[in-house]
């Protein structure tokens, strides 16, 4: 069962409420400490609460924040692109811009979740805005 909620932007977020379909226990253990911090988190904004549940939840059991935010996507979290470490989005962007047959193509729940951010009006190209970081081409010389 997924909970439904519409933010004053009519995004709808979903959140996954149904940790039976998860097979194992730390990915029991991850949903259950998510949602627990999830109602403690003093913002008015979804997203921001999501991302800080998801932070929170890395941090507790020390694993990244892309990793945990997979660990939800999988269970069915749907949510706008802001409530996602960057980490995440990375792994998304690059999965999704491969094939499904090849090796890190993009898992069902991934579709789904870029399917939910088309359907919500995110930036349908943000996979291909991609930030290249330039070495710095001072060369200096001993004389």
């Amino acid at each position: 069962m997924i909970k439904q909620i519409k933010t004053k932007q009519e995004d709808a977020i979903f959140l996954p409420l149904n940790p039976e379909i998860a097979q194992e226990e730390s990915d029991r253990i991850v949903h259950s400490r998510f949602m627990r911090h999830l109602q403690h988190v003093p913002s008015s904004k979804m997203e921001i609460k999501i991302l800080s549940s998801i932070q929170f939840t890395a941090d507790m059991l020390d694993y990244s924040d892309a990793h945990v935010a997979k660990i939800l996507v999988d269970m069915g979290l749907r949510a706008p692109r802001m409530a996602f470490p960057v980490e995440f989005l990375e792994f998304a962007d690059s999965s999704l811009m491969r094939s499904g047959w090849e090796v890190g193509g993009p898992t069902p729940s991934l579709i789904a979740l870029k399917n939910h951010w088309d359907r919500i009006g995110e930036d349908r190209f943000s996979t291909f805005n991609r930030q290249y970081s330039l070495l710095d081409e001072d060369i200096y010389t001993r004389c």
